[in-house]
């Protein structure tokens, strides 16, 4: 087979501390149960704000992986 077949999920992670680790919380659990993925594309990034400060990171993914 010469060409590849992707499919795509989206996801949203979640982090108190950073955008970067909420995509990473996103690929780790999604690494759990989805076999090949080989990229990401941030679809949008949210925060909730507390007492002027960010409290908390949301970054929805698309994820991509390659069927078998």
């Amino acid at each position: 087979m010469t060409g590849h077949v992707y499919k795509h999920l989206e996801l949203t992670g979640s982090s108190p501390i950073s955008i970067e680790e909420a995509v990473q919380n996103a690929i780790t659990k999604a690494h759990e149960t989805v076999r090949h993925i080989q990229w990401f594309t941030v679809c949008e990034t949210r925060g909730h704000v507390v007492d002027g400060k960010v409290a908390h990171w949301q970054v929805t993914i698309k994820l991509g992986f390659t069927l078998e």
